[in-house]
């Protein structure tokens, strides 16, 4: 893995459960990243990224904290400050359907607890290394869905996949 250097990021962590937001917490710390903002609460977070524009946002996801309708408020709302953010859900729910409920409602990246600290700093390293294309379509905005790039050899590329 490349070494960054994340001493000027701005990141928000929203996530339910202490024990993980201070690991997250520790870890930006121990990278050197320069600010750190954690809660468990949406409205709060909300908050912070309204006045703070943070650089990254990380956003927990379980039946307690509905961390697909925050993201949602980030990328569609009218009053967000900057709905390119790049988010990474964080979360116990890894079965594929919940991966792509996440994926089709904006986030950038996903992270499969538990954490480690290598796997952190690996979904930095990509948030940083591969910055996406957004898309509006319909109800959706958010990142380009697609990672890999298809030849079609011809107009109509729906058809070639």
């Amino acid at each position: 893995m490349k070494s960054f250097d994340v001493s000027q990021l701005n990141i928000l962590v929203l996530e339910k459960h202490l024990l993980v937001r201070r690991l997250l917490t520790d870890v930006f710390s121990e990278f050197g990243v320069a600010t750190v903002f954690s809660t468990a609460e949406p409205a709060e977070a909300y908050q912070y990224y309204y006045e703070n524009e943070p650089d990254i946002v990380l956003c927990d996801w379980t039946p307690d904290l509905n961390g697909i309708e925050f993201i949602r408020r980030i990328r569609l709302h009218d009053e967000s400050v900057n709905p390119y953010v790049p988010i990474v859900v964080v979360t116990a729910n890894t079965e594929l359907r919940h991966v792509c409920i996440a994926r089709d409602n904006g986030m950038t990246e996903f992270l499969a607890k538990p954490v480690s600290a290598k796997t952190i700093y690996s979904r930095l390293c990509s948030v940083i290394e591969n910055p996406r294309p957004f898309i509006r379509v319909n109800d959706f905005f958010g990142p380009d869905r697609r990672r890999r790039n298809f030849s079609f050899g011809g107009e109509d590329r729906r058809r070639a996949m």
